[in-house]
């Protein structure tokens, strides 16, 4: 559906582009992007040849080598804080809440009409990180904001998978009491439902029959560290969640399933279907001709590490219902 009124955005930590890409449907039009890894700026370069896309990392970032642009939405998929179990053992302030801290300082330059941060779950529940909210609210209610903290569940807004996120919205204070978290969809969505076409793409005959199995969400698609390891679904438990649905978690396939391929849901790893790269796509609800760059490694990283679109169109949806 085509948005009759556009707004402007800035979006740094962009990754693949799955928040400025559901911003965009929902009616932000980016005028810069901003990310430290080149196979991101690669692929949204690709995506939309016209964006302003900056290889740069935040902290280096000054807006007034671009002429302080003014923006209505500055929003940020900020590299995940640490889990608090972990964070709790050995937090250090100083490096863990640089990049938060930075997407702040952005806001004292920019002053967009509205600003949405997103993180992990905890980042706005545990107690382990109730300095960096203090932080973040002190520094934006000086600028006149009105801030909430919410935690919301891609499962809702019709993404095959369930993937809670931590968000922080803030918006001027004329605008904050119109702001209202998007109400979910319903039913939810199934691997076997989005995956199926692709699952038969190769040729394989028991599509169908392995789609009935998999008739729930998936679990987290986990992107993991990309100073270590490969590509696979999650840690341990992850794993059996996926193994329930006949999905050997414990890999990322180059291609899915032949006309050959013996699937056996109950046996080893080998008799279990294997995710393309592609399929973590449709499970975050990218479109199927959104290009990613890089190796399988880093293309996967960015696609687990991503705002699904879908989530990030319901927000930008309720945004401009507040700000419009």
């Amino acid at each position: 559906m085509e948005v009759a009124k556009r707004y402007s955005s800035m979006v740094v930590c962009a990754g693949a582009g799955g928040l400025a890409l559901g911003l965009e449907k929902a009616g932000f039009d980016p005028v810069l992007l901003l990310d430290n890894r080149k196979e991101a700026c690669e692929t949204l370069r690709t995506n939309r040849p016209d964006w302003n896309v900056l290889h740069m990392d935040l902290q280096d970032f000054d807006p007034m080598d671009q002429g302080t642009p003014e923006v209505d939405l500055l929003a940020a998929g900020l590299p995940r804080l640490r889990g608090s179990a972990a964070a709790a053992r050995d937090l250090d302030p100083d490096k863990d809440f640089e990049l938060v801290k930075a997407a702040v300082w952005l806001t004292h330059a920019v002053r967009p009409r509205a600003v949405l941060l997103d993180n992990v779950p905890d980042f706005v529940t545990s107690a382990v990180y109730a300095e960096l909210r203090s932080f973040v609210q002190a520094e934006l209610e000086h600028l006149g904001y009105r801030l909430g903290w919410y935690v919301v569940n891609a499962v809702d807004y019709g993404v095959a998978q369930l993937r809670k996120h931590g968000i922080l919205v803030a918006l001027q204070r004329s605008a904050f009491d119109q702001f209202a978290i998007p109400p979910s969809i319903v039913p939810r969505r199934t691997v076997g439902e989005v995956l199926r076409e692709s699952m038969r793409m190769g040729g394989w005959s028991r599509a169908d029959e392995w789609a009935a199995l998999a008739n729930r969400p998936a679990p987290t698609l986990v992107g993991g560290s990309w100073d270590r390891g490969g590509a696979d679904l999650g840690p341990t438990g992850t794993k059996r969640s996926w193994e329930e649905m006949g999905v050997d978690g414990g890999t990322i396939s180059d291609a899915v399933p032949g006309v050959d391929f013996a699937w056996n849901p109950s046996g080893d790893r080998s008799e279990r279907v294997r995710l393309t790269v592609a399929q973590a796509a449709i499970l975050q609800g990218f479109p199927e001709e959104w290009y990613v760059a890089g190796r399988k490694t880093a293309m996967y990283r960015q696609i687990a590490n991503a705002m699904p679109p879908p989530l990030a169109q319901a927000l930008g949806t309720a945004l401009v219902d507040a700000i419009g």
